[in-house]
């Protein structure tokens, strides 16, 4: 089965400095049918405007994900990680037993555009951790490339879930498949282009949500860039 789920149904918040477009139940956004896929939690679709950004908040026991779109995001915690992150990097923060950290916006005149996930962790309690890495557009062309595993495996950086996570940029007849093995789900957020899914068409901020199938693929891509997540039942 798949579900469709379109980018202007998503949840939406204008604080003026931050816009955000949420996918699942977040802050002031609550929609009972929507408060995660599986072990996936959050997907926030931020726009931080310059000289602004997030200041100094916490975390407990989950998985974050900081995917940069456009601009940079600069990130600074108690675990003594500052740090700039640019489109092309994955940021994962383990929050654990606590964490501290900001998020800010430092150019002027450009907005920094990205994605904040969450994955609900298979342990609690652990001591938090910090990991980024770059992954070249030359290594996401045509295909899907694991990116964040509970393995780390093939380089992806190393996510205390059950979840994988894929990156992908697929043009004309560029095209793609991922099995997901029985009891698994399959969800795909598709950041930028067009893309189809399973047959099903997805314009910018769409999302598709799978269940019982058993793959993913990807094709009639058109400047695409997206986002495969292979997750827990």
């Amino acid at each position: 089965m798949l579900t469709l789920r379109k980018s202007g149904e998503r949840g939406y918040a204008d604080h003026g400095w931050l816009k955000s477009f949420h996918s699942f139940s977040f802050a002031n956004y609550y929609d009972p049918r929507h408060m995660g896929f599986g072990n996936l939690r959050v997907i926030n679709e931020d726009r931080i405007a310059p000289g602004t950004g997030f200041g100094t908040h916490g975390h407990r026991d989950m998985e974050i994900i900081s995917y940069v779109l456009a601009g940079s995001l600069a990130h600074k915690d108690t675990l003594g990680n500052v740090k700039a992150i640019p489109p092309g990097d994955v940021q994962r923060m383990s929050a654990g037993t606590g964490v501290q950290h900001s998020e800010f916006n430092h150019a002027q005149g450009e907005t920094t555009h990205f994605l904040q996930i969450w994955i609900e962790p298979n342990a609690t309690g652990i001591a938090p951790g910090y990991e980024q890495k770059t992954f070249p557009e030359a290594q996401k062309r045509g295909r899907l490339r694991l990116v964040a595993s509970p393995e780390a495996a093939d380089g992806s950086v190393l996510i205390h879930a059950d979840a994988r996570m894929y990156a992908g940029l697929f043009d004309g007849r560029e095209a793609a498949e991922l099995a997901l093995p029985p009891g698994r789900k399959g969800y795909v957020h598709l950041v930028r282009g067009e893309l189809r899914v399973n047959g099903e068409p997805l314009a910018a901020g769409d999302a598709a949500m799978l269940e019982d199938e058993a793959q993913v693929r990807l094709d009639d891509g058109k400047d695409a860039e997206v986002l495969v997540f292979e997750l827990a039942g």
